[in-house]
């Protein structure tokens, strides 16, 4: 079959840039904005990564359209499964970072063992496509897990966070033009798009005034419209690469000429170049660490100081939502009675899912109740490490809590 990917060019980058940003705010709408849950996205976007993977898979030929779907859909599928590393199973991003990258150093053993080529201009067989995927799908895990780990550490916002990897992007060009390795250059840069994707998607999907300390600031489009414009930018262009063929490789490489045998001498002094711009990375990172900057707040008892009756609290709010959530909170503490840790932790998480969606709808009906039952809420979650830093804590903990916010709701 002919090559499967299509071929380098400016529309290239610009493209998965724009796949990258819209991965980034899409996800986010579904999982917080619709309350549909962090791991049930994730089981969402997984299934529909199989379905479109394997479309890819049956074509001969590269074709815009079923790729850079494939591509939209594993951004939000590696970004997923790194976010959940991190805020479900409270994994350090820096440990997040180590493993990604052992993980895809793995993968690239085991593909150039197997094809003796690790360039995306030779992906002619199924076996090499497959091995691009996986490929694809852990660097998109790997630049989340490193991006949020840069943003961690420096305190940065989204906007400031944009020029890193921008730089860096910049600078692996220069060395590619100087004469480094094409395919060293080419994975590199690749990585780093997802930092700069996702920070441009919370660039401008984040409010004008942050939320809490530390909470990103951007212009204040929301994840919705940002999702709309970047996929808007996506299906324009699309449809230009579709219609001018021009990113194909049989007809870019008829069109232009062949490109220069590489030079050893200028690759090894590249080679030296992405080292000396390895250190200066770090350096600028440990800086930026060591400087003042406002990071989350700590966590805080939020009790509410209004003591309620038994069912009070929820008295103003619908009967059927109430009877929803008190439904989940009874799942999960018969869980945690029976020593079913994952099904109690489960249960939680779907209840805290379904708080956080019925927020816009409940609060304005009953500010004092929704604060008394939220702060009760939070109590259950710390129990269970959702939302907080800590390691679940023992079931006892979790009954008595769960005990007393079905108290609270009646």
């Amino acid at each position: 079959m002919l090559n499967k990917v299509p071929e380098v060019t400016i529309w290239f980058w610009v493209i998965k840039i724009l796949c990258t940003t819209v991965g980034e705010s899409f996800a986010d709408w579904i999982n917080m904005k619709l309350g549909v849950g962090l791991v049930n996205t994730a089981w969402i976007f997984t299934a529909i990564f199989v379905v479109v993977l394997a479309v890819q898979l049956r074509l001969k030929r590269y074709v815009p359209f079923p790729y850079w779907l494939t591509v939209v859909v594993v951004s939000v599928t590696g970004t997923l499964y790194t976010d959940i590393l991190t805020d479900q199973l409270n994994v350090p991003l820096w440990i997040s970072s180590a493993v990604f990258s052992v993980l895809l150093a793995v993968v690239f053993g085991v593909w150039w063992l197997r094809e003796r080529t690790l360039s995306i201009h030779s992906v002619t067989t199924l076996s090499r496509e497959s091995f691009y995927w996986l490929t694809v799908l852990v660097t998109f895990a790997l630049g989340t897990a490193t991006g949020d780990w840069t943003l961690e550490l420096t305190g940065w916002s989204p906007g400031v966070s944009v020029l890193l990897p921008l730089g860096l992007i910049a600078a692996i060009t220069a060395l590619w033009r100087f004469g480094a390795n094409p395919v060293l250059s080419f994975w590199l840069a690749y990585i780093l798009t997802r930092p700069l994707g996702a920070n441009i998607g919370d660039w401008f999907a984040s409010p004008k005034v942050a939320q809490g300390p530390g909470e990103p600031t951007g212009i204040a489009l929301g994840t919705f419209t940002t999702s709309l414009i970047f996929l808007g930018l996506i299906l324009a262009t699309v449809v230009y690469l579709t219609v001018t063929r021009s990113d194909v490789t049989e007809t870019h490489e008829a069109t232009h000429a062949a490109h220069a045998t590489g030079d050893p001498r200028k690759e090894r002094t590249a080679l030296a170049g992405f080292g000396v711009l390895a250190v200066a990375t770090a350096g600028l990172l440990v800086w930026a660490h060591g400087q003042p900057h406002v990071g989350p707040a700590p966590e805080t008892d939020n009790t509410s100081a209004v003591q309620m009756a038994p069912g009070q609290a929820v008295k103003k709010f619908p009967p059927a939502k109430v009877a929803a959530l008190k439904t989940l909170a009874s799942t999960s503490l018969k869980d945690a009675r029976s020593g079913n840790a994952t099904g109690a932790h489960a249960a939680a998480q779907s209840l805290r899912d379904l708080w956080d969606a019925d927020e816009g709808s409940l609060q304005p009906l009953d500010q004092t109740g929704w604060t008394s039952i939220d702060a009760q809420m939070d109590k259950v979650l710390k129990t269970f490490g959702i939302d907080h830093s800590n390691p679940p804590m023992s079931p006892a903990q979790q009954e008595n809590e769960l005990t007393a916010l079905l108290t609270d709701m009646g």
